[in-house]
């Protein structure tokens, strides 16, 4: 017994020393990386709980006040959602504390990249409160997830057009052949794979001898905008180009299918209702990805990008730095870094954690309408359906704007 006693003690300082050691390791420049992981580690945990924690939360008498206990499903939903209140408040507070720091002197710069034991802790406790809270106040959360899921898909748009502008000036700058070439090659791929696409979406979702006026009308207004778009890119005057307009093509497509295939499993329209479990499960999965590759960009882009993250007054410091530090000649330049200007806002990229926090628990959650009804299916029902099909709708306007501004407004820098 004192011999297991001690084992155990000295697992525990191990575990300890370990922690102290990658906490201790995170640097300035991995900082934005680590955020990323902390934001990882709350989706692994929501799904962990979604499955395994309702026959726990039944026994809580806070929670599970009814009168009549409801079916295991509701208690899952609660589950990611009380995580989820616990993942927004804590970027929400970081985000409200970085308010106004304008460069590195400022305090709080060493608070967003440093302290991160503290931080950890703090994340923890946080989200073991929110199980102490009553129903309403996750309800309440819940309301308003599906407006902060909404904006954080405005989020993503931006942060897509930012990478594919990117993207296509990075290879037109090289000004050789093979990059043109390359170009012309994943522009054809793009658009090959966005019109095959979109004959298996008139064949999965306007089913004969069913009046599927609705679904007809998405889809073609998505294969307006895409030819649209390949219009205003290659028209002189715009003098764009064929491969941004080809991956926000493919991107629209992708939403109207991801909406199309969120209908009610009941719906006569929806072809997918007979492969409705793995569907479901693949379309979860997309999401949860798709979710974090958009939050991991925010922070690689997040020194460099002028759309969103950088304050108008801040240089784009972050281009062509690594976020990983590979030798000692980085730890000697920080102290010279500390006066310099901030090169992204703080704030801006607290909230865009806040916002992605209430995505993934719609995601995880069906947005909270089909659970309960449709078994283990997640992200279906009608909400789900008009959230995709709008942001597509944002998605083209955006993009048509990104276009014609700078015609429209010669004046302005955009």
């Amino acid at each position: 017994m004192w011999a297991a006693s001690c084992l155990a003690s000295c697992c525990a300082a191990c575990a300890c020393d370990a922690c102290r050691t990658v906490v201790s390791g995170i640097s300035r420049r991995s900082a934005r990386i680590a955020y990323c992981g902390l934001f990882a580690l709350s989706l692994i945990v929501s799904w962990i709980l979604r499955e395994v924690a309702a026959p726990l939360m039944e026994k809580i008498p806070w929670i599970n006040h009814f009168h009549k206990t409801p079916n295991r499903e509701w208690f899952k939903t609660d589950a990611v959602l009380r995580v989820s209140l616990g993942n927004f408040l804590f970027f929400t507070i970081l985000a409200t504390i970085m308010i106004g720091v304008k460069n590195q002197k400022d305090p709080r710069d060493s608070l967003h990249h440093g302290g991160w034991m503290m931080k950890i802790i703090s994340w923890f406790l946080l989200v073991i409160l929110m199980f102490f809270l009553p129903n309403e106040i996750i309800s309440f959360y819940e309301s308003i997830s599906k407006f902060g899921s909404g904006l954080f898909l405005l989020v993503q748009v931006v942060l897509l057009l930012d990478f594919v502008h990117s993207w296509n000036d990075k290879w037109v700058g090289f000004d050789e052949q093979f990059w043109y070439i390359a170009l012309f090659v994943v522009s054809l791929v793009c658009y090959l794979a966005t019109f095959v696409f979109s004959g298996f979406l008139f064949h999965w979702f306007t089913p004969s001898g069913q009046d599927c006026g609705l679904n007809t009308f998405f889809i073609v207004m998505t294969l307006i905008f895409v030819f649209v778009f390949a219009v205003v890119a290659l028209h002189p005057a715009v003098s764009g180009s064929i491969l941004p307009a080809s991956v926000i093509s493919l991107y629209c497509i992708y939403l109207c299918y991801s909406a199309l295939a969120s209908e009610p499993r009941d719906y006569e329209c929806n072809g997918l209702h007979k492969h409705s479990k793995a569907v479901s499960t693949g379309t979860l999965t997309f999401g949860l990805i798709t979710t974090v590759l958009s939050v991991v960009y925010s922070a690689v882009r997040a020194g460099s990008s002028t759309t969103l993250l950088s304050p108008p007054s801040s240089p784009r410091a972050g281009a062509g730095k690594p976020l990983l530090p590979l030798d000692s000649k980085t730890e000697e330049h920080e102290e010279k870094e500390r006066t310099k200007t901030v090169s992204y806002s703080y704030s801006f990229f607290h909230i865009i954690f806040s916002l992605a926090s209430m995505y993934s628990a719609m995601l995880l959650t069906g947005w909270s309408t089909s659970v309960g009804e449709s078994g283990k299916l997640v992200d279906v029902g009608w909400p789900s359906v008009w959230v995709r099909i709008l942001t597509g709708f944002a998605t083209a306007a955006l993009y048509l704007w990104s276009l014609l501004a700078p015609i429209l407004f010669p004046e302005r820098e955009f």
